[in-house]
């Protein structure tokens, strides 16, 4: 169902899917690398969300849990790297061929030129969506700045980490606080950072041919979770580990608000649908106390 009259956020366990490759029903456990716990968001389930483990250069990079009826990633969950922010450049856009009906790899691939868009565009976004979407620009979820390698950076650059953002926010200041969480895992954090970075929608479409394409994000959120962090950090950085959290509403003229992520729970559950056991991280990213175990 492409329209939602409320809000409709989903979280998925366990997908059924007919396709095959690394689009999946389960994670694998060389994708479960990228979540705490190897655990991913618990919530509910819906027929049209399917894990991609999003692979480049023969490896798994992160996880995206993605809509193929809405044509738009509902998460992407990545390990932070440490980095000097510097953005990849050159890169081609590129598409996943595991949601087409017929793929022989299970690895992102440049899109091809002519009507070969035709073969997998059911399923997913492709570059003409946002040809003629003026008020929209690809926005990506697992930023390059927070990746360190050229591969993994690269491997950003896929329409299925891809959502339609409004261009001042996006360059403004969502960009500005994707800094910031740069800049406070590269001090702060001792250990992996996991972060899971996903959107909110509420029916409203791009278009292409006077069809419904790409749903485009109210709100997009991002929590971070860094057990083994500084603890001689300064207080006013202290607080906010070993999880903090942050959301901000796709439109121009708007702020970030950073909360904590059982705050940005309640936000959701508030304005999105999702079950009562929703949530991120395990036990919001608080590990067991020492001589504890389940």
């Amino acid at each position: 169902m492409a329209f939602w009259v409320k809000t409709v956020f989903l979280f998925v366990n366990i997908i059924t899917s007919a396709v095959r490759g690394r689009v999946e029903k389960e994670l694998s456990p060389e994708c479960r690398q990228f979540l705490y716990m190897g655990t991913p968001p618990t919530g509910v389930v819906h027929e049209s969300l399917l894990f991609i483990c999003q692979h480049y250069n023969k490896k798994p990079r992160y996880v995206t849990l993605y809509n193929t009826v809405d044509r738009v990633p509902v998460y992407s969950a990545y390990t932070f790297k440490r980095s000097d922010g510097e953005e990849c450049v050159d890169v081609p856009w590129m598409y996943e061929p595991q949601l087409s009906t017929i793929t022989d790899t299970d690895e992102m691939q440049p899109f091809p030129s002519g009507q070969m868009h035709m073969k997998f565009e059911d399923a997913q976004a492709v570059l003409e969506d946002y040809t003629n979407a003026i008020h929209y620009e690809r926005g990506t979820l697992n930023p390059d700045e927070h990746q360190d390698e050229l591969d993994d950076k690269a491997s950003t650059y896929t329409l299925t980490n891809v959502v339609p953002m409004v261009p001042d926010f996006n360059n403004g200041v969502w960009y500005e606080q994707e800094r910031i969480i740069r800049k406070r895992l590269n001090n702060y954090c001792r250990g992996t950072a996991y972060i899971v970075t996903g959107i909110t929608t509420s029916g409203k479409m791009i278009h292409r041919q006077n069809m419904n394409r790409v749903a485009v994000p109210t709100y997009l959120w991002s929590a971070y979770c860094c057990v083994a962090y500084d603890h001689n950090t300064p207080y006013d950085e202290r607080y906010k580990f070993p999880a903090y959290a942050h959301y901000g509403l796709n439109e121009k003229n708007n702020e970030v608000l950073e909360i904590s992520v059982p705050q940005l729970k309640e936000f959701l559950k508030k304005t999105t649908f999702v079950g009562q056991n929703f949530q991120i991280f395990v036990n919001d990213c608080v590990p067991p106390a020492p001589g504890i175990t389940k």
